[in-house]
């Protein structure tokens, strides 16, 4: 019931699911509202589970049918649209606006004028990102940890896009890591952006709590994702900052300032899944086979299927005749 309700036939017309502010870990306004990337990673994950779970029979023959179908539009979407390095970005800043039809290449209807400048000094040479939200004439730029990190943990992002999400955070270390692990978005929304969008809330005010701060409970899913890419130093050296002072600090439930150097102001002390974080990095990283048990690989039929729809992609080639898009993208 749960599955059918999900692929249920609605007035949204992405693969994503459309959802209200506050609905995910972010429960406090912040300007999330609509397809953001932390759902689409748990919702694929989902649907890949609800497979595992589903028995081959007539009766569910039909839902495995557009069970399958949604993963691969999701997975195109995601991976197509959401994606961010500096080849994007500058395809982005040359877009021609106001193209209708199957051969355009702005499909969302984006204006160059939405990058933001933190963007441009942000984007390093080596490394991407999935970005926060995308809907027509909107993309929320702004890097949201758990839904990269899950991207890579429940293989919604490629393998490349994978080790360049790592690679952004080795790059851009101090941004997102500084002090202590690990910032739950970059960067913070600030001045009447700030008062606009929250509305003034006085405890997501900039680098604190939902609003640029920093959670040591991604600390474990930080780990996961580096050893499902055999990068397991970069977890290490995560853990090794945190366990400096987090102890000390009585396990917070969040830091605060860009640097995360102070307890967050209104942050809980001894919190369980500060605790658990740490300790289940630790364990993963003496024992990564453990990990296995979280880590989903990428789907052979997917890939394949995700391979024909982007050689198919006016993106890449303007105009291919002939050509019968089977899924919704």
């Amino acid at each position: 019931m749960i599955l059918k309700l999900c692929l249920a036939d609605g007035f949204d017309m992405f693969p994503t699911l459309l959802v209200t502010d506050g609905s995910c870990m972010i429960d406090r306004r912040m300007g999330i509202h609509g397809h953001p990337l932390e759902i689409q990673a748990l919702f694929y994950s989902a649907l890949l589970c609800a497979r595992e779970m589903l028995a081959p029979e007539d009766a569910s023959a039909d839902l495995l049918r557009a069970l399958n179908n949604r993963l691969v539009a999701l997975s195109f979407h995601i991976r197509e649209y959401y994606w961010i390095d500096m080849k994007k970005l500058n395809e982005i800043y040359r877009y021609k606006t106001e193209e209708y039809s199957y051969d355009a290449v702005n499909k969302f209807n984006i204006y160059p004028d939405q990058i933001p400048s933190w963007l441009v000094d942000f984007m390093p040479a080596r490394g991407g990102y999935l970005i926060g939200n995308l809907q027509p004439a909107h993309m929320d730029f702004r890097f949201f940890s758990l839904g990269n990190l899950w991207s890579i943990v429940g293989g919604l992002a490629t393998v490349g896009q994978s080790h360049a999400i790592l690679d952004l955070i080795e790059e851009k270390w101090l941004e997102l890591v500084a002090d202590m692990p690990l910032k739950i978005c970059y960067p913070a929304l600030e001045g009447q952006e700030w008062r606009i969008i929250t509305g003034s809330d006085p405890k997501n005010t900039a680098w604190s709590y939902h609003n640029g701060g920093s959670w040591p409970t991604l600390l474990w899913q930080l780990t996961v994702a580096c050893l499902k890419m055999n990068r397991p130093e970069i977890a290490e050296k995560a853990v090794i900052l945190a366990e400096r002072r987090i102890s000390r600090d009585k396990w917070p439930e969040y830091y605060d300032t860009r640097r995360a150097r102070f307890i967050g102001k209104q942050s809980r002390l001894f919190q369980t899944w500060s605790i658990a974080g740490y300790l289940v990095a630790k364990l993963l990283l003496a024992n990564p086979s453990a990990a296995k048990v979280l880590i989903t690989e990428e789907d052979p039929e997917l890939v394949n299927a995700f391979s024909c729809m982007l050689s198919a992609n006016p993106r890449r080639k303007r105009g291919r005749k002939g050509f019968k898009q089977p899924f919704i993208i």
